[in-house]
């Protein structure tokens, strides 16, 4: 007897759809905040987030590889995009990459894998993966970009596509072309645009000026840029990357350099008490997402202060 799972419900799909693209025209921007397994989704999900986003960075060092071209398959990606779904109930947009394969046909393909595995949307970017020709001509990135919305209407629900100029990322800090590439992306359909690594305030204002779409801003600790700050620019969506993944790595390569350069365990000071991670991922997931396009989330849960860590008895 099959079991239906949030990722494959229909009917949750259809919700999930249409709350994500309803965040996008909420009263302010909204943070979609990127987990990189199911317990890290599942705490996230207790902070209020309406919306959760992978990270291909964050899977592919969870699985013990760096990340980069070719590091993740589509299935990897997909089950691991499935499992934050089954996680929290919650609305996920995935890192599609380029969209896995060098044909339009085969990003369609993809957008339509992603349905399958519940996602209520997924962004395309606009890289080859070769270091030396990283960037798409712009007319094969617009046909891209094209297939992948064509794909998507021809859901039974909202998929929202995103498409990515990878410009700065890419080590191509050429704005004008981000823009034009922006541009033709919105004329092909995408429904929210995505400039990750701009460099500061001036250049996320020029990009949202220069188009009429929602866009997804990349927001890392260099920008010092708040969630009000970023709203004033014009973005309606605010990720964060890998940036959440690699705050856990710092936390435990310090925990290790600790131990072994000191032989002192003065790390646990700050590690989650064993009962508030238990009563995190023992919470049930959502059963509908809401859709409340706000920076805030709910109230975070009450930390134990220094003095209940350092006395935690668990294991």
């Amino acid at each position: 007897m099959s079991h239906t799972t949030p990722s494959s419900d229909p009917a949750a799909r259809l919700r999930r759809g249409e709350a994500f693209r309803d965040l996008h025209t909420g009263p302010g921007p909204f943070v979609v905040p990127n987990p990189w397994d199911a317990g890290t989704a599942r705490i996230l999900a207790s902070f209020g987030f309406a919306a959760l986003a992978t990270t291909g960075a964050g899977l592919a060092h969870s699985l013990g590889r760096p990340d980069g071209a070719d590091q993740l398959t589509r299935a990897e990606l997909l089950a691991n995009a499935a499992a934050l779904v089954d996680a929290t109930g919650l609305p996920v947009t995935a890192d599609l990459e380029s969209g896995f394969g060098e044909r339009p046909e085969d990003v369609a393909e993809t957008i339509r894998l992603a349905a399958e595995a519940g996602l209520a949307g997924g962004s395309i970017e606009d890289a080859t993966g070769r270091p030396e020709d990283p960037l798409r001509p712009l007319d094969e990135a617009v046909e891209r970009v094209a297939a992948a919305v064509e794909a998507a209407k021809g859901l039974d629900f909202p998929f929202t596509v995103t498409a990515r100029a990878e410009n700065f990322f890419l080590g191509r800090p050429d704005l004008d072309d981000t823009i034009r590439r922006l541009r033709a992306y919105e004329a092909a359909g995408a429904d929210v645009l995505y400039a990750p690594a701009l460099p500061d305030a001036e250049a996320i204002r020029a990009v949202c000026a220069a188009v009429s779409r929602p866009v997804n801003v990349l927001m890392t600790g260099a920008l010092k840029l708040s969630v009000a700050d970023l709203g004033a620019l014009g973005v309606r969506r605010i990720s964060t990357g890998s940036a959440l993944s690699r705050a856990a790595l710092g936390a435990l390569t310090r925990a290790a350099r600790e131990i072994t350069e000191s032989g002192t365990f003065g790390f646990g000071a700050d590690a989650l008490p064993y009962a508030e991670a238990n009563a995190l991922l023992a919470a049930p997931p959502a059963t509908a997402p809401v859709p409340a396009a706000t920076g805030s989330a709910a109230p975070a849960p009450t930390a134990p202060s220094a003095a209940d860590r350092e006395s935690d008895p668990a294991p």
